[in-house]
């Protein structure tokens, strides 16, 4: 029985950590956001892959909740005398991780065979795949005009409004051999409590994703990353309202109500539970509602809520 994940952020890396704890890792497929990559000292990065891997592997920084744990900024701190801006810190270990994979895509890999080596080396038993091998770069149409991901998320913390999110080269974009197929093949699809904007809109902006959940014959759920109208981690819930939607759980029922079975809520909302079971959707069939526990806090509270997504979808 073959789970498919979408995943992208901390959210994401956090519950894909309970995941395995009650299914068969090697019978889930993650497919991973690649909208928030970029270039620094001449490295492709992969946040979202990266964390992830990490966290599966047991090396994940789980305080800061990116980057690996006990790393350290030699590297990072010597690079600024050469002239370097160094918003971007990367930790001598993440920065080998990167390494590998420039080296791994100069010579010819796939970004999706890179991240098959990289977890093989990291021995990940899941599967990692990259949702497009293409070039896709989130965007933020902010007050100060049109920034890249990374400017608006690391060097300015968030600082301002989103006005509107940009999938840079999203409509060229191939799907990865293979994630098309990990949908429609699945025996549930899992969306993970990630930035519904930033995290899970890169991955639905590929060319056939959105079609091909709205065409598997697997039930599809998702986790809300927000909690009370409040995002756990990150600026959720403030890049909502400036787009002119509220920052509510009815709200995350709403983006996906075109191919969503289930969604999953916190107990703080559980009165949104009649008005999010009310909402239409496309899939022929009432959105089932389950009200539990999802702040994962600790590595019980993962697997139990992961254990009861997979319940909710009759797995």
């Amino acid at each position: 029985m073959t789970i498919a994940v979408l995943a992208g952020g901390v959210g994401a890396a956090r519950f894909l950590q309970g995941l395995p704890v009650v299914h068969r890792p090697t019978a889930i497929s993650i497919i991973s956001n690649v909208g928030d990559d970029a270039e620094f000292f001449g490295l492709h990065v992969s946040p979202d892959i990266d964390i992830v891997l990490y966290h599966l592997a047991g090396l994940a920084d789980e305080e800061r909740g990116f980057g690996v744990k006990d790393d350290t900024f030699h590297v990072i701190d010597s690079i600024s005398r050469f002239g370097y801006d160094t918003w971007f810190r990367l930790g001598d270990r993440d920065l080998a991780t990167c390494i590998t994979r420039t080296d791994l895509l100069r010579r010819g890999r796939s970004l999706s065979e890179a991240t098959a080596e990289l977890a093989a080396a990291l021995l990940v038993p899941a599967r990692v795949t990259p949702v497009t091998n293409d070039r896709l770069r989130t965007k933020i149409r902010s007050d100060d005009g049109v920034l890249d991901f990374q400017e608006y998320f690391v060097k300015r913390r968030t600082e301002g409004h989103a006005w509107e999110v940009i999938f840079d080269g999203a409509e060229a974009a191939a799907p990865t051999p293979g994630v098309i197929e990990a949908i429609a093949e699945a025996s549930a699809v899992i969306l993970t409590p990630s930035n519904p904007l930033v995290s899970i809109g890169p991955i639905l902006a590929v060319p056939g994703v959105r079609e091909a959940l709205r065409k598997t014959a697997a039930r599809v759920a998702a986790v809300s990353p927000l909690v009370g109208g409040r995002a756990i981690k990150g600026p959720a819930d403030r890049m909502l309202r400036d787009q002119g939607m509220a920052a509510s759980a009815t709200t995350i029922g709403k983006l996906y109500a075109d191919f969503l079975d289930v969604l999953i809520i916190d107990n703080k909302d559980a009165a949104l539970k009649p008005e999010i079971e009310a909402l239409e959707t496309a899939r022929g069939r009432p959105l089932d509602v389950v009200v539990t526990d999802t702040i994962m806090d600790s590595m019980e509270k993962k697997a139990a809520l992961a254990r009861t997504v997979l319940q909710a979808l009759g797995t």
